[in-house]
């Protein structure tokens, strides 16, 4: 069975990717080892729902859209709307345990005040008389801007510009509201057709799974010191990683992480391992974009660097500012609309 390489980092991917989601690198096909039987992969744990199961006289059931490390999400119909919408449970594992519960209901507290088509609001919150806690959000037909990148490779400018604009606008809504992510990676965006926007795709923020207030209450602080690792390693902010305070700025350096990758289809800090290259943002500067990328416009190259600026103080200090600065990068004038430039 054909699978295809990456020949720098040697991660594996199913056609039809192309390029490798974490350096760029085009992918070459190899053929799975005859030598060695198939490895086999424990199968995951039953999930908590099942097909056509109906929660609460309302919502039924109709597939798994997938999982995460702490939560499985399905597909469902509302029976009192007729729309589909998603419906995010805990893991066998987790469901049981008081804490993970607990931070699922945070996360609903927090989500559910968002009200921006940038951010993925929470429509209904509930607990099934099993006791089981479900949060229902809209059911966003679309792919994540990682499988993206891993079918597409770099972006075009224009393209990735508009992408990051709006993820810009759907997180100063939620800094706004007092919520910073605190775990921005493509994963956590989905890519939606929509007509009703310039390049006819809205990106959505996902997953404030580990979301935080910026003012907590005793209870929020809490509950974020119960052992939940508090985001993804290449993704973190230099402050994040040595497991300082942090707040709207910690947002930007990782949507700057997330933008570099998506204009040059690698990470700006260079690392073999995830450990590696959250010691290289402790010790060292990120890599400049256009050393990866030649053909980048200079103005992205500086709009990147500031993001990702080692020092919160020396970044972007709102998202809004960080928008305006990469909606100047653009060259055909797509996103003048977004300003009413």
């Amino acid at each position: 069975m054909s699978v295809r390489r990456c020949p720098r980092c040697h991660s594996l991917f199913d056609p039809p990717a192309r390029f490798c989601a974490r350096d760029g690198t085009p992918l070459a096909d190899v053929e799975a080892p005859r030598s060695e039987p198939p490895q086999q992969v424990a199968e995951p744990p039953v999930p908590v729902l099942v097909l056509n199961q109906l929660i609460d006289d309302r919502y039924r059931v109709t597939r798994r859209l997938g999982e995460g490390g702490m939560s499985y999400v399905y597909q469902a119909r509302d029976q009192h709307t007729s729309t589909d919408v998603a419906i995010k449970v805990l893991t066998p594992r987790l469901a049981g345990d008081p804490g993970s519960v607990e931070r699922l209901k945070r996360e609903a507290l927090l989500a559910e005040r968002f009200d921006h088509p940038n951010v993925c609001r929470i429509l209904h919150v509930g607990e099934a008389t099993d006791g089981l806690f479900y949060l229902v959000m809209p059911y966003l037909r679309g792919e994540s801007l990682n499988d993206a990148e891993t079918r597409r490779g770099p972006y075009p400018v224009d393209e990735a510009v508009m992408l990051m604009v709006q993820v810009c606008h759907g997180l100063e809504h939620a800094h706004q509201l007092g919520v910073i992510h605190r775990d921005l990676k493509p994963e956590n965006i989905m890519l939606v057709p929509d007509d009703t926007v310039p390049g006819g795709i809205r990106a959505v923020v996902m997953d404030f799974g580990l979301g935080k207030a910026i003012q907590p209450d005793p209870e929020l602080v809490r509950l974020t010191q119960t052992g939940v690792i508090l985001g993804t390693p290449e993704f973190m902010s230099p402050e994040q990683v040595r497991g300082e305070k942090i707040d709207e700025r910690s947002d930007i350096f990782a949507l700057g992480v997330v933008a570099f990758e998506l204009f040059t289809g690698q990470l700006p800090f260079a690392g073999r391992t995830s450990q590696e290259s959250m010691m290289a943002r402790l010790r060292g500067r990120p890599r400049p974009a256009r050393s990866v990328r030649p053909d980048l416009p200079g103005r992205a190259e500086a709009v990147l660097a500031r993001a990702l600026a080692l020092k919160p103080e020396q970044r972007y200090q709102t998202m809004q500012a960080f928008a305006e600065d990469l909606g100047s990068i653009e060259e055909r004038g797509f996103l003048r609309r977004l300003f009413g430039r």
